[in-house]
């Protein structure tokens, strides 16, 4: 198995969070929702957090997580995302080893 994941973590300066997902929404979920590449994405409120933010990214075989923060659409969400942010995103990368996917179609046994 070789599809990639991100784990993204945003710090919104206090009473921000709903701004910095307005900002999300706006320039990120329109590209996210048709990429082939995405084939799950969450976008998640911290319950022990009210100004964090966590992102998981898992990607198709073979697709490449940079390629998407290298574009237009990305690009003006950080100019746009930025001042809404205690500091930058903290973002870790990683190789999927087993997944439960409840998604994938299942064959039944005769």
């Amino acid at each position: 198995m070789s599809q990639s994941t991100l784990f993204i973590t945003h710090k919104a300066l206090p009473g921000k969070r709903d701004e910095v997902r307005r900002v999300w929404e706006t320039h990120l979920m329109p590209s996210i929702e048709v990429r082939q590449a995405h084939d799950a994405y969450f976008y998640c409120y911290d319950d022990g957090d009210p100004n964090t933010i966590r992102v998981f990214q898992r990607y198709a075989d073979g697709a490449d997580p940079q390629a998407f923060m290298q574009g237009p659409a990305y690009e003006a969400y950080v100019a746009a995302v930025t001042p809404l942010l205690a500091h930058p995103p903290e973002i870790r990368a990683a190789t999927v080893a087993w997944a439960k996917d409840k998604s994938a179609s299942v064959t039944e046994k005769a």
